[in-house]
């Protein structure tokens, strides 16, 4: 294999494609970089058995062939070669020479024959959405995805597809975020797509309205982006009911400035940790709401002035987990939602059902 190809262009493939890359594996062919060269075409790949991301840049290619090179060390040299031509050579031994300018580098490789392939498979359900549409969907949940590994189902977030529109819902046990966007299919479907997946789709460097092309498989799920090809397994079994956990009704109802809630929860961060996790404090009452906690370093206590409908409450949360939430809802103004003591708290947008937010209480 011989190829002559921009230095700049290909950074950017290796960079992102290395990310699907193994970082230990008993197969060491997992932990390097696919790079086939064919018709003028570089195609790179990395797959780590779990998730796989492609993609291909425009090269001159003298000689045709494949090999793959160490992730790492490829990333790295590619990144610090001197001019914007780099020439990348093979030969029967897997040894790769690779040139820039007055800069040689001689690596070993591995034969690609030792790189298991992507899986294939037959598109069961395919749907098109704009890139910043689902990059903000999963920003906006993907803070609520369990890291337990005791309940595998709820390592990912759900895609719920119904009546033309689609959920994203990350549940951990603790809090839920929802967030709802239309989109063209009507059709029902639904799937689990892991976090490590979630966190590379939020990686990869796109217009906002270039369009998404999701295909849907029985065990694998592939996203089609600006020349990137991601291909992720699913999480199987079964989801949560999550309809069921969302109250219905309310007892309280009030309405906050999202920067205000923020900065006094952030306040009150300056008391708790994961250490001290002792419950900070709503009181809602008179002309708004109290907020308290006290843990072993000291007591922190401050007051939003607002209006309320509905009953006299006290209710306590996990300072972290209320941060959160509030944190990312994209609106200034919220809706709060309480159905007592200790029942979740529903958060939203005083407009729009986009978002929805639940956030479980601690015993106070």
């Amino acid at each position: 294999m011989k190829v002559v190809c921009n230095r700049t262009e290909l950074t950017t493939a290796v960079t992102t494609v290395q990310r699907a890359v193994a970082t230990k594996s008993s197969t060491p062919a997992l932990e390097g970089i696919l790079l086939k060269a064919k018709d003028n075409t570089a195609q790179l790949c990395g797959y780590d058995l779990e998730i796989g991301i492609t993609t291909s840049i425009p090269v001159t290619v003298i000689e045709q062939g494949e090999i793959v090179l160490s992730a790492r060390l490829f990333t790295e040299i590619v990144k610090k070669m001197p001019d914007e031509i780099i020439t990348i050579e093979t030969d029967d031994k897997q040894l790769a020479y690779l040139n820039s300018g007055m800069t040689d580098y001689q690596i070993v490789g591995i034969s690609s024959y030792e790189f298991p392939e992507l899986p294939s498979f037959e598109a069961l359900e395919s749907f098109e959405i704009e890139a910043g549409t689902l990059r903000s969907m999963i920003k906006d949940t993907i803070y609520a995805v369990s890291d337990n590994l005791a309940k595998p189902i709820l390592m990912g977030s759900f895609f719920d597809a119904e009546d033309g529109y689609l959920n994203l819902v990350s549940i951990d046990g603790f809090r839920m975020s929802m967030r709802r966007e239309k989109i063209e299919s009507t059709n029902k479907f639904e799937f689990v797509l892991p976090k490590k997946t979630l966190s590379e789709l939020l990686k990869i460097n796109s217009d906002d309205e270039s369009m998404v092309k999701i295909s849907l498989g029985k065990k694998h799920v592939e996203f089609s982006i600006d020349g990137y090809c991601v291909v992720s397994r699913l999480i199987e079994g079964k989801y949560v009911a999550y309809k069921d956990t969302i109250p219905k009704g309310s007892t309280t109802t009030m309405t906050v400035e999202a920067s205000g809630i923020i900065s006094s929860m952030e306040r009150m961060s300056l008391l708790t940790s994961d250490k001290m996790q002792q419950p900070v404090h709503f009181i809602i009452a008179d002309e708004g709401m109290k907020i308290f906690c006290v843990t072993s370093v000291g007591k922190a206590t401050d007051f939003i002035q607002t209006t309320y409908e509905g009953d006299e409450l006290e209710i306590g949360f996990n300072n972290r987990y209320m941060l959160d939430a509030v944190k990312n809802v994209d609106a200034s103004e919220l809706l709060f939602e309480f159905s007592g003591p200790n029942r979740p708290l529903k958060i939203r947008p005083t407009s729009g059902d986009s978002f929805l937010l639940l956030v479980v209480p601690m015993r106070i």
